[in-house]
């Protein structure tokens, strides 16, 4: 599938194995992560989307990886899971997307990982309610985060980071987040967690 223009407008989120605060966002992900080593799943949910002529709107997708140290050292092993209620061609829009392989800011994360894992079809269920995100791929992973609560109870939120997905993300943390599959198997309950809307091009 040649590469297209590409832009998605939805909501992500992520439940990662490091103590609250997770350190990469400080160090451009140069530092050892609190663990040695990182575990995350994060989950994405396209409101309206393309890939050229292909719409994307409604569907999800998931990335999971692991990284032997500081993420910028790479040498990670992740794979990607797409939308069963996608069709052939949304399918691998959204693996391309996803995979890192078609530009914007999926393929920051790509030189991480040295172990790419079979991209899987699933049913993915992704949703969001004022501060908590929840990501569910049965006999796979089961993930729940729930926004760290500042002043007056919101959300806090942390401006101007070096994430590659968002400059702006939530604080917060896996309640339940649990993942198994391929030969990776982790457990990041109570561990650090972030979310936020994203609006992304390949442009």
């Amino acid at each position: 599938m040649a590469n297209e223009s590409w832009k998605i407008e939805g909501e992500y989120f992520e439940s990662c194995n490091c103590e609250l605060l997770c350190p990469c966002l400080l160090s451009q992900a140069k530092v050892r992560p609190t663990e040695g080593h990182c575990d995350v799943v994060l989950a994405f949910h396209i409101n309206r989307g393309s890939y050229g002529k292909t719409d994307l709107s409604g569907l999800n997708a998931v990335q999971a990886f692991t990284t032997p140290g500081p993420m910028a050292q790479g040498g990670g092993t992740g794979g990607v899971y797409v939308d069963g209620h996608a069709n052939a061609e949304q399918r691998a829009a959204l693996e391309a997307i996803f995979a890192g392989q078609a530009g914007g800011p999926p393929s920051l994360l790509a030189p991480m990982i040295a172990h790419r894992l079979p991209t899987k079809t699933a049913q993915i269920e992704f949703s969001a309610s004022g501060d908590t995100r929840k990501l569910s791929i049965a006999g796979i992973t089961e993930v729940t985060v729930q926004a760290v609560a500042g002043r007056d109870g919101k959300a806090v939120w942390l401006d101007n980071v070096t994430h590659p997905y968002s400059a702006r993300l939530a604080a917060a943390r896996g309640t339940a987040s649990r993942y198994k599959d391929h030969s990776l198997s982790f457990d990041n309950s109570g561990r650090n967690g972030h979310f936020s809307p994203i609006n992304w091009t390949n442009a």
